[in-house]
């Protein structure tokens, strides 16, 4: 990953912007996470002061990427449309007086410095976005040569054949090989 290192504190203070795109391959533990490297995130950086008097920055990040579902086991496509926004605090000590002064618990108060990363923000950002169980909304029919009819005669001969004799309830399953 190529660093994209500003000094946070001046870049809110001149209220500077900053936008790009950056392929998914890019961000070393985001890569990890994903089913490939293919995407691309997008980002925005906007750096302002709030109404408090205190450095903030904005980052928008949005993109496409794909992740391995934890029900079918194959790949689909995870869309992040995030926005975030940051109060940067001198040290952990004026972290947590900000948060004390914060109404908003959307906004997430960091330590800045001279020296910040914007890349392991953006990176930062797309992993706290992935769902903690990533799964297809309805898995795709992954079994191609089986199909309901034969599964319905299946479980109909299971119960006549469970009058006459015990048939194991898994013995539908042994034909989806």
């Amino acid at each position: 990953m190529q660093a994209f290192v500003i000094d946070a504190f001046t870049f809110c203070q001149h209220r500077e912007q900053r936008e790009g795109s950056t392929k998914v391959a890019d961000f070393p533990r985001l890569a990890v996470e994903c089913a490939n490297g293919d995407g691309v995130l997008n980002w925005s950086l906007q750096g302002s002061m709030n109404q408090l008097g205190f450095p903030q920055l904005t980052l928008i990040v949005d993109g496409q990427f794909q992740l391995m579902c934890q029900r079918c086991l194959t790949p689909y496509n995870f869309a992040i449309d995030s926005q975030s926004e940051l109060i940067l605090a001198k040290n952990d000590d004026h972290a947590d007086e900000i948060e004390g002064m914060l109404e908003d618990d959307e906004i997430d108060v960091v330590v800045g410095s001279k020296t910040f990363n914007v890349m392991e923000l953006i990176e930062d950002e797309a992993l706290l976005a992935i769902p903690q169980s990533p799964k297809h909304a309805v898995c795709p029919d992954v079994v191609g040569s089986f199909n309901q009819s034969e599964a319905a005669n299946d479980v109909n001969a299971l119960d006549t054949a469970s009058t006459s004799t015990k048939v194991s309830p898994f013995a539908v399953l042994k034909k989806l090989q």
